[in-house]
This record gives structure tokens, sequence and C-alpha cells, in this order.
């Protein structure tokens, strides 16, 4: 069961990645920067959980 919660968490932040990608592109930062809370949100999901994944530089944890 943690192999599908795992892989899904992954899946998620992925698509969360792509997602803000997009948003920065398209020069929509008020999205890009809903993207990146969900990527935040995640990624402390993960930390929580004991799921190592690598973080990008502006993707570092907020207290």
């Amino acid at each position: 069961m943690s192999g599908v919660f795992d892989a899904e968490l992954r899946e998620q932040l992925a698509e969360a990645r792509r997602l803000r990608a997009r948003a920065r592109e398209a020069g929509d930062e008020e999205k890009a920067q809903a993207y990146a809370g969900r990527i935040t949100q995640l990624l402390r999901i993960a930390a929580h959980h004991g799921i190592a994944l690598d973080r990008a530089a502006d993707e570092e944890e907020q207290d």
C-alpha cells in the first residue's frame, strides 16, 4: 500500500511542477504561485511520511 501512496505522491508532484512551469511560461504568476504552494504541500506530506524527494532550488521548504 505504501508503494501506491509513494507513486501517487510522486505523480501529483510531477504534475504540479509541470503546471507551474506552464503558468510561468504563460506569464501567469498568480497561477504559478498557487502551484508552488501545492508543491510545498506535497513535499511536506512526503517528508512527514519519510519519502525522500528531490527539490529544486526554488522549492525549499518554508515554515
